[in-house]
């Protein structure tokens, strides 16, 4: 029996025995994604990936997210989404994790999974409601709450009426209205 070293790779591409970490020695996926954030094979091309605990100002958290769900990748939209929910003020948490649900919701539409994407939909359109209910602000850094709640709502119905998968691009939602 030979031993396997460092340079050994799985059927995978990982080196065999290693874990992926990122540069604090955290354990992270380094595998490639595409452009829903599904995980493609070690050393195939995938999309660049949103670097996590990225510290943005609301205005940039809003505009990189709309960029990316303009672009069809409503996953990496979520990471941008789940930055400030960690980094930001705890009062805006809610908010923050409300639409990062909403693009998770997106992502599931896009990939099929009406279920899942519906009740995503649902829950993350709940939150932002909840929030600006709570906090009587109806449009925080020009996010139009009520219309991001209805386009969330209106696409889980379309994807529980067996629409199937959608383009998340085309059917992204527009936050600055």
């Amino acid at each position: 029996m030979g031993s396997t070293d460092s340079t050994d790779r799985s059927t995978s591409g990982r080196p065999v025995g290693a874990r992926d970490r990122d540069s604090d020695g955290r354990a992270r996926n380094a595998r490639p994604r595409d452009g829903l954030g599904r995980p493609l094979p070690y050393g195939a091309d995938g999309v660049p990936r949103q670097p996590e605990g990225v510290v943005r100002t609301p205005q940039e958290t809003v505009a990189e997210a709309q960029r990316l769900l303009d672009e069809g990748r409503p996953f990496h939209a979520h990471e941008v989404f789940e930055d400030a929910w960690k980094s930001g003020p705890e009062e805006e948490r809610e908010l923050w994790r409300g639409l990062a649900q909403l693009a998770v919701g997106l992502t599931h539409a896009a990939r099929g999974n009406a279920t899942g994407g519906a009740r995503l939909l649902r829950r993350g359109a709940g939150a932002v409601d909840e929030w600006a209910s709570e906090t009587r602000r109806s449009r925080p850094y020009g996010i139009g709450l009520a219309e991001v709640a209805a386009w969330a709502r209106q696409l889980a119905e379309d994807m529980e009426r067996g629409d199937g998968p959608v383009d998340a691009g085309v059917r992204a939602p527009r936050l600055r209205v």
